[in-house]
């Protein structure tokens, strides 16, 4: 289990705020209730999606069906990466934020496959994702000679989430920032006539 502890704590941490907020969330509020914890800058804002991470969609009840299954794949995949890099010591970081998104993604499962069973609004594989995370930090009107929005209301950032989503967020955005260090090769040197040392 060496190399396994600290990944393992940090998914069940993860997961457990996960599930506990959205838990408090579903069985506290209703759809479109929102709690100002920061003014207009941070708002508790109850909604769900059916489809992907920051409320994106992936329509119909196949496309529901199809997406709560790759999900489930795409999370074995993670897993057995994740196994995979321990077993090679693989740099530490970049297998912390794997757990981050093996987490994540773990945590939005929950929601898509249980959820609708648990509180009884749609068979397994169908649940809705519940995001409450709103972060409206700007608001304003594109200019008029923007193309396609110009005169147009715009927020940033418009889009509600959830923990789960945040832990993939950073779990990605940490790899892309410190790619160098964590795939960096060791590079040998190769041993030739050129180098060798000849004994006397």
């Amino acid at each position: 289990m060496k190399g396994y502890t600290k990944p393992i704590l940090l998914i069940l941490l993860v997961v457990l705020i996960d599930q506990l907020s959205k838990t408090w969330i579903k069985t506290n509020m209703f759809i479109g209730q929102e709690y100002k914890i920061l003014g207009n800058w941070f708002i508790i804002h109850f909604t769900e999606n059916n489809g992907m991470a920051f409320g994106m969609e992936f329509g119909g009840e196949f496309g529901k069906l199809a997406l709560s299954l790759f999900r489930i794949l795409a999370v074995a995949g993670i897993g057995y990466g994740l196994h995979y890099m321990i077993k090679h010591k693989y740099h530490r970081g970049l297998i912390l934020n794997v757990a981050l998104i093996f987490s994540g993604a773990l945590g939005n499962i929950i929601d898509s496959v249980f959820y609708g069973k648990i509180y009884d609004y749609a068979t397994l594989f169908h649940g809705r994702v519940v995001d409450m995370l709103y972060f409206p930090l700007m608001e304003g009107v594109f200019p008029k000679w923007v193309p396609i929005w110009g005169g147009e209301e715009y927020i940033f950032f418009r889009p509600v989430f959830n923990i789960a989503d945040s832990a993939i967020f950073i779990g990605v955005v940490t790899i892309l920032i410190f790619q160098k260090t964590y795939f960096k090769e060791e590079v040998r040197e190769e041993i030739g006539p050129n180098n060798e040392l000849l004994e006397d």
